[in-house]
């Protein structure tokens, strides 16, 4: 007799077929969309033979969101079967904070079509129709999808003799599962936008229409999420990258960024600030070449894990690399002298620009592009020195983020399948990256299979103003490239060790970091980073020799000023500062010229009235600047 036991200890004997449903009924829990059977995720209404446990899949659980998300996803997708007959369907999967499902569509539609679909969406949700399984021999399923290629494809590709479908009206798809009971279940959902997607992500295979959705268990948490959504639009850096003339892309260049004045105030107050903080907790820097021989990149390993992203010359007709990472270079600097214990650790940093083939398709503003500043660095250490080591990277990453008002979480990712290297230097390499984050008291999480191809790692999760959050550093601990470039020191017994090689980054890509500060802080930049500090707005052109000594003496105390003195009226040129997002304006008129002052005005507390000069100084002297402090 099947024995099954609940969450809280409940139990259940029954010599008949069951399901979680009939489990759920009996131990009065409500509200499950889906079960978890012992370690697998099944459908409410699977018949169950074998005993076991049975645990519910609340629709507020990421569990629950995913069930949820991937039967919106149907949903939708048999909307678009009822409104345009002979559309052919890719995949359909849930992401983070939503769906999307790939569609052939028989004719173009656009965004103007997504309210219709998404009416038709409530009108099947309101039907309450049954979401049913079906398991079919592979077969079977070329056969029942013999019109459908993707389908075909796909069932080929997965070698498997049996498949398993899903199915509610008259829309049924190849499908894992599982789903929600019936179409009801799914209520507060919203189609965000499409987008062209290459099928299977192959830019030689047709084009399908991605459209994108989210769902919700309630109609707070969906409301709360748009609203979020235009929060971040209001806040998206290319946008914000054009009204503020931060940056640009041009056609001649695609995925690589082209920095304007006001942006390259931005990169070099993050450089300053970067370069003072290294130098504080003893980094060298050093710079390495941006092409270097294919035999560097063939030992390192990037040639057999990494080739498909590199960009590739010839030079004397010798093969040559343009170099996707800095390790390699970094490494050629170490070996250029015998080192000693008594040089390590040997902290090594470089600010690299680095070159990675991008598919055009995922190309996203400073967010993902094909050449980048990575502000690494490699730290050279006896394996007695890694836990120092480490928990001084951890403590930089804590300053840094905390500058800029960013929380953050961590998470451990460990071997992944393409690892190169012996399996117990792995375990050791994984072991010591833990003891370092329990030993500081630092929460974390397991990411499994997910460190780099030479070695675990620690990465930083930065949580902006509005709650998204960003991958930006990382801690790589590494013993695989020391083996493979026969790295040594000279130990105190007169013999060579091999060191050990930490890599990190801690803003990651300082293009991107760039983008994330831009949408952190809506264009509205701290007074430090802001590309200009003060608009003086100059009220009439017989104010002009006033205005001119209040810039200069401005300039000399190192602040970035501009003054306007358009023949406009105050109020525009006010209006025009604040949407320029400047910390401060002072307004130079009749008044402050007889009296030698300014007036102060401030972009987030408006008027703040009058100051003499030496009180300006003493105001803005007064503003946290960590590329001085």
């Amino acid at each position: 007799m099947p024995h099954y036991s609940g969450p809280d200890g409940s139990a259940f004997d029954t010599a008949e077929k069951t399901t979680p449903f009939d489990l759920f009924k009996e131990w009065d829990i409500k509200g499950a969309i889906a079960a978890k059977h012992g370690d697998e995720a099944v459908d409410l209404f699977k018949e169950l033979r074998d005993g076991g446990s049975i645990a519910p899949i609340m629709p507020d659980t990421p569990e629950g969101l995913d069930v949820l998300r991937h039967s919106a996803s149907h949903l939708m997708a048999q909307a678009i079967l009822r409104l345009y007959p002979g559309a052919k369907f890719g995949v359909g999967p849930s992401i983070k904070d939503g769906f999307y499902y790939d569609v052939l569509f028989p004719t173009p539609i656009s965004d103007e079509d997504l309210p219709r679909i998404e009416a038709e969406m409530k009108k099947i949700s309101k039907e309450k129709l049954r979401i049913e399984r079906l398991d079919l021999t592979s077969k079977e399923a070329l056969a029942r999808f013999a019109d459908d290629p993707f389908k075909v494809e796909l069932i080929q590709d997965l070698g498997v003799e049996q498949v398993s479908l899903y199915g509610q009206g008259e829309f049924w798809d190849l499908c894992r599962g599982p789903h929600v009971p019936n179409t009801g279940y799914i209520k507060h959902f919203k189609l965000l936008s499409l987008a062209g997607a290459y099928w299977r992500g192959d830019e030689h295979n047709v084009m399908l229409t991605r459209i994108y959705g989210t769902a919700f268990p309630t109609a707070e948490e969906l409301d709360t999420y748009l609203t979020r959504m235009e929060e971040a639009r209001l806040r998206d850096h290319r946008k914000l990258g054009r009204e503020l003339d931060l940056f640009s892309f041009q056609p001649e260049g695609p995925g690589f960024p082209f920095f304007h004045a006001k942006g390259m105030v931005l990169m070099n107050n993050l450089v300053e600030f970067w370069r003072r903080e290294h130098v504080r907790r003893g980094y060298s820097e050093i710079k390495t070449p941006l092409i270097l021989d294919r035999e560097l990149w063939m030992r390192s390993g990037h040639w057999d894990h990494y080739r498909e992203n590199m960009y590739f010359t010839e030079i004397d007709e010798r093969p040559f690399a343009i170099k996707p990472m800095n390790c390699p270079g970094g490494i050629l600097v170490y070996k250029t002298a015998k080192r000693s214990y008594r040089e390590l650790p040997m902290r090594v940093a470089e600010l690299g620009t680095v070159h990675r083939h991008e598919r055009s398709g995922v190309l996203h503003g400073l967010m993902r592009v094909r050449c980048f500043t990575q502000d690494d660095a490699h730290i050279y250490c006896t394996r007695e020195q890694i836990g120092d080591e480490l928990k001084g990277v951890m403590d930089l990453a804590k300053y840094v983020y905390g500058v800029f008002g960013f929380k953050f979480s961590v998470e451990l990712s460990t071997r992944p399948e393409n690892s190169m290297g012996d399996a117990d230097l792995w375990d050791l390499a994984e072991r010591r990256l833990q003891e370092a984050l329990e030993e500081t008291g630092t929460p974390y999480r397991i990411n499994p299979g997910d460190g780099a191809f030479y070695g675990p790692k620690i990465d930083y999760h930065l949580e902006d103003s509005i709650g998204r959050t960003w991958q930006c550093g990382t801690i790589q601990l590494d013993f695989q490239l020391p083996e493979k470039f026969d790295l040594t020191y000279i130990g105190p017994d007169g013999a060579e060790h091999r060191p050990v090689m930490l890599h990190r980054t801690i803003l990651g890509s300082l293009e991107r970091f760039i983008g994330i500060l831009v949408e952190h802080f809506a264009g509205a930049f701290p007074y430090w980073l802001a590309p200009v500090q003060v608009k003086i707005i100059q009220v009439k052109p017989e104010f002009e020799s006033y205005a001119t000594e209040v810039e200069l003496t401005l300039r000399e105390m190192g602040v970035r000023v501009e003054r306007d003195a358009r023949d406009e009226k105050l109020g525009k040129k006010i209006r025009d500062a604040q949407l320029e997002k400047i910390p401060y304006m002072l307004v130079i008129g009749g008044r402050e010229v007889d009296e030698r002052t300014v007036s102060l005005r401030s972009r987030s507390d408006g008027d703040l009235g009058s100051r003499t000069l030496d009180e300006l100084k003493a105001t803005l002297e007064g503003e946290f600047d960590p590329t001085r402090s």
